[in-house]
């Protein structure tokens, strides 16, 4: 294990020194601030929704576009490179016996199931950060600001990373001590259990989040004085939104990125938008992108996807329950597993779980990529903003590839993609050709 750790810390240093090399040259990424509508977006008895959206798609230029679809297509290629490094991980606790010794540390302190199982989730939290060391920076820090999307510090950014890793060892303990409650107590069962659990913990978590773990990573603040305040919340109230509900955040401090969403559960739901989206781009884009997170406040779907997901992780459980225990009956006297209510066999456990999740991709994300599309449709309405919706959409598009295949979409994108959007946007403009933003002076 000491071969381990010399050898991981190698790596680190490695990576710390080389990774500049491996950084592409970016161009500039962002489009001039500013809604821009070009000519074939305008209003007109010949308005072609097609040949609008092709001009939509034109304000990219094509070193953007190229930057954009390597980005994205890149990370297709790292959801296979992370499975991959997480059962190596796994593949390495477990054959190092690492695992094993894990749990006798706990078992010395107590012999309470419990209290020995959030012992052993303490250390493989760590141990478990450590090994993927490597790969979260390469993938959080290098990358992000080899394609201009990132505005942290090395120091700043390894702050960040500590911060999530303490809120990892308050929460994650815990949750890992009762579903190994359930898999004592419910034995073959556990699986529906667990399932259970999850739901109510999830639910309890988005509702905390907002008032106490957001907080934490960013300052949370009433809208800045001036117009598009003023509009915004108009438009707030008129979707039967509370004024106070709407938010905005410090993200400019750690991304180039624009942003908003929806968080939180009952009392502490509100509407969130990040200082990029306020300061980099105009007044139509805003209440656009502000109307497409109201739809998902007015439309519950953080409610929905959560039952949505339980359900997938539901399943996700039941493979485990199914396969879990065949290989332990395979691997488990060689890597020192007593049983399915062993913590040392966490590991084993979880990339199981992590199998499933890759190749349930494509079902996750069509999920998630419906309730956007509702969203979408209910901000259009809501906003009457098509060319602020369109634009929003182009700018998201400098690091999301524009223009996926059907199939492309499918599996890869949890979100629609800014074709399907710039669109949708131009369908809704030809059938409302009064709309006062399209109508404006140039």
């Amino acid at each position: 294990m000491k071969r381990c750790c010399r050898l991981l810390v190698l790596v680190v240093l490695g990576v710390l020194w080389f990774g500049p090399l491996f950084a592409v040259a970016a161009p500039a990424t962002e489009l001039p601030p500013g809604l821009q509508i070009p000519d074939a977006a305008r209003p007109g008895p010949g308005f072609d929704v097609d040949r609008a959206t092709e001009a939509y798609l034109n304000l990219l230029s094509p070193e953007q576009r190229a930057q954009s679809d390597a980005y994205f297509q890149g990370g297709y290629w790292l959801q296979l490179w992370g499975l991959l490094y997480g059962l190596v991980v796994a593949w390495i606790l477990l054959r190092s016996g690492l695992s094993r010794k894990m749990r006798e540390v706990g078992r010395r302190v107590s012999q309470r199931p419990w209290l020995y199982t959030m012992i052993y989730a303490v250390q493989w939290l760590l141990i478990g950060t450590l090994l993927a060391l490597p790969l979260t920076i390469y993938q959080g820090f290098f990358r992000e600001h080899a394609y201009g999307l990132a505005t942290q510090t090395f120091a700043d950014w390894s702050f960040d990373q500590l911060k999530g890793l303490v809120i990892g060892l308050i929460i994650l303990p815990p949750v890992v001590a009762l579903l190994y409650a359930a898999v004592r107590k419910a034995g073959a069962r556990w699986w529906i259990w667990a399932t259970g659990g999850a739901f109510v913990l999830i639910l309890f978590f988005m509702m905390i989040s907002p008032v106490f773990l957001d907080p934490v990573f960013n300052d949370y603040k009433p809208l800045r004085q001036g117009e598009v305040r003023e509009q915004v919340l108009s438009l707030a109230r008129a979707n039967l939104i509370p004024d106070n509900n709407v938010v905005e955040f410090d993200a400019s401090k750690q991304t180039t990125r624009i942003s908003a969403n929806v968080s939180g559960f009952l009392g502490t739901t509100r509407v969130a938008m990040n200082d990029n989206l306020l300061d980099r781009t105009s007044a139509p884009e805003i209440k656009a992108v502000l109307g497409h997170e109201m739809g998902h406040y007015v439309l519950n779907h953080g409610l929905r996807l959560v039952i949505y997901m339980t359900l997938i992780l539901g399943l996700g459980f039941w493979v485990v329950h199914r396969l879990f225990d065949r290989a332990l009956l395979r691997w488990g006297p060689r890597f020192g597993l007593e049983g399915r209510a062993d913590p040392a066999a966490l590991p084993l456990a979880l990339a199981i779980l992590s199998l499933f999740f890759f190749f349930a991709t494509p079902l996750t994300n069509s999920v998630v990529r419906q309730a956007e599309a509702e969203a979408d449709a209910y901000g259009l309405n809501a906003a009457q903003e098509p060319n602020g919706f369109a634009m929003a959409a182009m700018r998201l598009s400098t690091y999301r590839k524009i223009n996926p295949g059907p199939l492309e979409e499918i599996i890869f994108y949890d979100h629609p993609s800014g074709y399907a959007r710039v669109h949708r946007s131009m369908t809704w403009l030809k059938e409302h050709q009064d709309n006062p933003t399209a109508n404006a002076k140039p």
